[in-house]
């Protein structure tokens, strides 16, 4: 992992990352349509600065046009390892309507097939319905892709040990919790709101994450998994409103909006100098 810039001192040199972004976060996700996660060997801080294979780079110049971003991804289960020491590159995607496809494996020798299932994915209908209860899963994925950006490497990491102590907690109490999965992923972009989170198959991306928070996200999934998982619509709340930075499925101008909307603005168009992030701890 690449340490933030070092700052030379008299009595020591300190190696700390810059401040805390303290703006906006609302419409900073990305518009897509679909999340593809590439299974990784080995956890993202140690990718190099860009992570990309034959088959990345074929998946995410087909998936471009249809509004797919392609990533890598990594859990601490010991899994994909051994996948693709079976020469095998498995994938879960992610989409609005479709929720949460599992592709056993991706490869230059089946990269159509796997474009037509995915874009069938995309048309198909959510896998829960609301009132459907359990059959899902939570995935939550930190960028901790430090030789990328050092914010992304330290912050992500606090973060995403305090997931992993949450969650790992909430077993104890509550059984469902062993549906949320906490991982990490590559560079998502914004490193400036490092810490990073992204979560499916809500679809949700959260900014300035701070370890403090990791509870918090753990109750919420907790709930989530009470209520039935889905990908969120263009109407549902946005998850955390002071961290989001929005949702899969919806344009920058629609994530605004919505942030407006729950932030209690009214004029949606009021000019952005007027406007102030909500306070964040």
């Amino acid at each position: 992992m690449r340490h933030c810039r070092t700052f030379l001192t008299r009595r020591t040199e300190i190696s700390k990352p810059p401040e805390y972004y303290e703006g906006r976060l609302e419409g900073t996700a990305p518009e897509h349509q679909c999340y593809i996660f590439l299974h990784a060997s080995q956890s993202p801080e140690l990718f190099p600065k860009v992570q990309k294979t034959s088959v990345s780079l074929e998946l995410q110049a087909r998936a471009t046009r249809w509004g797919g971003i392609v990533n890598f991804s990594w859990f601490n289960d010991g899994s994909a390892p051994q996948m693709i020491e079976k020469g095998l590159q498995p994938a879960t995607v992610f989409s609005r309507l479709g929720g949460k496809l599992e592709i056993p494996d991706v490869s230059l020798e089946n990269i159509d097939q796997v474009e037509d299932t995915i874009k069938t994915h995309l048309q198909g209908p959510s896998l829960l319905t609301e009132g459907e209860k359990g059959g899902s899963d939570i995935h939550i994925y930190v960028c901790t892709h430090g030789v990328r950006d050092c914010r992304c490497g330290e912050r992500g990491k606090q973060v995403y040990n305090a997931l992993v102590k949450a969650v790992n907690d909430a077993r104890q109490r509550e059984p469902i919790a062993r549906n949320i999965r906490i991982g990490e992923v590559g560079h998502v972009g914004g490193h400036k709101y490092a810490a990073n989170v992204l979560i499916y198959p809500q679809g949700e991306w959260l900014g300035i994450v701070k370890p403090d928070d990791a509870p918090s996200l753990i109750n919420q999934a907790l709930e989530s998994l009470r209520k039935g998982v889905k990908p969120l619509d263009s109407t549902a709340p946005p998850t955390f409103l002071s961290h989001w930075r929005g949702r899969m499925g919806l344009s920058k101008e629609e994530q605004k909006n919505l942030w407006a909307k729950h932030a209690g603005i009214e004029d949606n168009h009021v000019a952005e100098k007027e406007l102030r992030p909500i306070p964040r701890s």
